[in-house]
């Protein structure tokens, strides 16, 4: 089993804007390319920053009602910084989080949700800007077909992870669920086919109805006792 790269799915065009780049032009940029935010970079591609469209729209939520009929914000002095920036310098938020191509998607995904950031630009060992990989990114990943997810979970889970015969459990896979049926030789082994199913990418749930030869269960617990031999029904 092999979860996807970040290099398998990152967007690798990605629109970028210098510091001095001015508020008018990210906003162009934005528009023009269909998307909502760009990464900030220095003078050798490396990433500083991210200026979204929150960033731009703090701008315009800071102008002053010509009625007078909504309320007066009154922002942070870290906010009120950025609403009056003109430039990608005062604009973005930094430092900026990045990922390596190498990064399994589960990494990617991590990391995203510990920063609570939607984006991450890609970087290479000389952490130069070589792609930019998103929330909607990692999402495709439940793209896979069910005969993908379904190879995936007989051949390298059951069969080589834990050498269980092909006949002996068999796979369906409708919509990203995946079932599993069959007999297996040890009861431990069902949670942990559970488990390894779980981690494949695109499989939203797992369910089994599985027997067993072998109830290995106290063993694991007490390595003297007994073995014995039974098939679950």
């Amino acid at each position: 089993m092999q979860h996807r790269m970040v290099s398998d799915l990152m967007t690798t065009s990605v629109v970028q804007v210098r510091q001095n780049t001015g508020f008018k032009e990210i906003a162009k940029l934005l528009a023009e390319h269909d998307i909502t935010a760009v990464p900030v970079v220095d003078d050798d591609d490396r990433p500083v920053g991210i200026v979204s469209e929150a960033d731009l729209l703090r701008k315009e939520a800071g102008q002053l009602d010509p009625q007078g009929l909504l309320p007066v914000l009154h922002p942070r002095p870290t906010d009120r910084a950025k609403q009056e920036a003109t430039t990608a310098a005062g604009l973005m938020n930094s430092p900026c989080i990045t990922a390596r191509p190498q990064w399994t998607v589960v990494e990617a995904a991590q990391v995203m949700e510990r920063y609570r950031v939607k984006r991450l630009p890609v970087v290479d060992e000389a952490d130069r800007l070589v792609g930019l990989i998103s929330r909607a990114d990692l999402l495709r990943v439940f793209l896979r077909s069910d005969q993908a997810i379904r190879e995936e979970i007989s051949r390298d889970i059951l069969v080589r992870t834990l050498s269980i015969a092909p006949a002996a459990v068999t796979v369906h896979v409708v919509d990203g669920k995946a079932s599993l049926n069959g007999t297996v030789e040890r009861k431990s082994l069902i949670p942990i086919a559970l488990r390894l199913c779980q981690g494949v990418d695109g499989v939203v749930d797992v369910t089994e109805q599985l027997n067993y030869r072998t109830d290995d269960a106290s063993e694991i617990l007490d390595p003297t006792a007994p073995r014995r031999a039974h098939l679950a029904t």
